[in-house]
């Protein structure tokens, strides 16, 4: 199955990035620490070519500690990669410190010519809802963004002044135009990250249950108190059940399935990776 899904103001921000791309140093590709590679666009490495890239891997409060030292070490054999909490961790001098970092070779080049470099321009990149908003506000140590739990909230592009080591600008998150792998799609949709009109919400908590019983059965025992079986149809009828989502004689499917996404997004579930990292 190929999943589509490009809405306008995606392909016009993608036309704006190449463009503003002339005018940046560096690249700040932003990915959510719970789907590494399904966070990964590929049409960010098309428009970026070969400019210098920080990745971050955010949300690393939500995803498996020991999966997400996984993907670090695999993704820093090529690219400077960190995972960040950018709630709780000291966001401006993390960043701030891997960018000098990662131009240091062409500042050393300008100062050996004579020229003083300017501050750092980062692009910051990554798909909807993996934090660059938030991300933006903590370096700015202020709201110059609007952030919000869902996709597709920035919807152009602005220049934010962090310090006078790094300026950013900021883009709309940007999907690729079709999913030819479907468990990308699923695990985009599980976190979140694509409207919920792109897959229906019960294939989505099929597979996020699938998930959950082969890796994280307990945590299904713990929030729902039932037993927990290998068929995700009869766990969605089990929580129902326990839940009290019945309608007329039969138990309320929508309601229940509605409610485990949500419940799913609202972290009830702990530390959660669920796209694994595989050698």
């Amino acid at each position: 199955m190929t999943i589509q899904w490009f809405p306008g103001h995606m392909a016009k921000a993608q036309r704006e990035m190449s463009e503003k791309l002339k005018v940046v140093d560096m690249v700040i590709e932003l990915r959510d620490s719970r789907i590494v590679n399904a966070s990964r666009n590929p049409l960010i490495d098309k428009i970026c070519h070969d400019k210098p890239r920080l990745i971050i891997l955010t949300k690393k409060d939500k995803a498996d500690l020991k999966e997400t030292e996984l993907w670090l070490a695999e993704l820093n054999k090529t690219t400077l990669t960190i995972a960040l909490d950018l709630n709780k961790d000291k966001v401006d001098q993390l960043i701030t410190k891997a960018c000098m970092e990662l131009m240091k070779p062409k500042h050393e080049r300008l100062i050996r010519k004579g020229v003083n470099p300017r501050a750092i321009r980062a692009m910051v990149v990554g798909v909807p809802n993996v934090g660059k908003s938030t991300l933006i506000n903590r370096l700015a140590k202020r709201k110059v963004t609007v952030t919000a739990n869902r996709p597709g909230i920035t919807r152009s592009m602005k220049l934010i002044i962090v310090n006078d080591h790094l300026q950013l600008i900021d883009t709309p998150g940007v999907l690729w135009p079709k999913f030819e792998d479907e468990m990308i799609g699923y695990y985009l949709a599980v976190t979140g990250a694509i409207s919920d009109v792109v897959l229906p919400n019960e294939a989505v908590a099929i597979f996020a249950l699938e998930k959950l019983i082969a890796k994280y059965p307990q945590r299904l025992v713990d929030r729902y108190h039932i037993e927990i079986v290998n068929d995700p149809y009869q766990v969605i009828k089990n929580i129902a059940i326990q839940r009290g989502f019945l309608l007329n004689d039969d138990y309320d499917r929508k309601r229940t399935v509605d409610t485990l996404i949500k419940e799913i997004r609202d972290d009830h579930f702990g530390r959660i990776t669920w796209e694994e990292y595989h050698e």
